[in-house]
């Protein structure tokens, strides 16, 4: 799995995901030719702007190869230091296997990359997946407000990270199944607030139970393998793709 910035090479792709994940999910209360109208007035003859806007964030998921999914940002407030997550598209094939958590955390890295302090995720109140997608993960309701999509308006929930607060730490966490890396096959629960930067993607801690009290191993961000360790010295490589973490202090025998 690759996340990446989005280009104009991925325009149609882009269309074509979010077209499919609409009608798959709002179908409900968007009919479909209200969901057209949206796609080609968002992702049409302007998309080429957008994607050169600078608060603007466009990133898509691939999986070998092809575009799956895309989530669309932006940066708003005098300084531009709060994230929007507007929309996560994965297409309705490829929902499963951790791609739409993967990409909710890609996307919030970049926005803190970019220098924004708070992330706010928006999701449509009748979305009832949508939802719980973000209590799921990290996230808790904090308001609501107004949003047109074609001549209607709808509800919009607003979510924010319910936990900053109390530890700094982002409450993500996704069952990962082990399989054959492991001995006994187990789930492992990867904890995408502990992260280490490495040189292709990060790496996050996994545990083996959800209230991370057990530390397993290092979940590789990049090639999603775990059968990974930090040694005494901070230093993590990946065994499968080679995904890198420098070391970060000094092996205390030598001083």
């Amino acid at each position: 799995m690759e996340i990446r910035e989005a280009t104009d090479d991925d325009a149609e792709a882009i269309r074509s995901i979010a077209r499919e994940s609409l009608n798959s999910t709002y179908t409900d209360f968007l009919d479909a030719e209200t969901i057209d109208d949206a796609v080609g007035k968002w992702y049409g003859e302007s998309f080429a702007d957008d994607l050169a806007d600078d608060r603007l964030l466009f990133l898509v998921v691939e999986r070998d190869g092809d575009v799956v999914g895309f989530s669309q940002s932006e940066l708003v407030g005098q300084q531009a230091n709060t994230g929007h997550l507007l929309w996560l598209h994965i297409h309705p094939d490829h929902r499963d296997g951790g791609t739409g958590v993967r990409l909710l955390v890609g996307t919030r890295e970049a926005l803190l990359e970019e220098g924004a302090s708070e992330i706010q995720g928006f999701v449509l109140e009748d979305n009832e997946g949508g939802n719980q997608f973000y209590r799921d993960h990290g996230f808790e309701r904090a308001g609501q407000r107004e949003v047109d999509i074609g001549d209607e308006t709808f509800t919009e929930n607003v979510y924010v990270e319910s936990d900053l607060e109390d530890d700094g730490e982002w409450g993500a966490i996704d069952e990962v199944s082990v399989g054959e890396a492991s001995a006994d096959g187990q789930t492992i629960y990867v904890s995408y607030g502990e992260a280490a930067r490495g040189s292709k993607a990060p790496f996050y801690t996994a545990y083996r139970t959800a209230d991370r009290h057990d530390r397993y191993a290092w979940f590789c961000g990049h090639c999603e393998s775990i059968d990974n360790a930090m040694d005494a010295m901070g230093r993590i490589e990946c065994n499968d793709c080679g995904n890198r973490r420098k070391a970060t202090r000094w092996d205390a025998s030598y001083l």
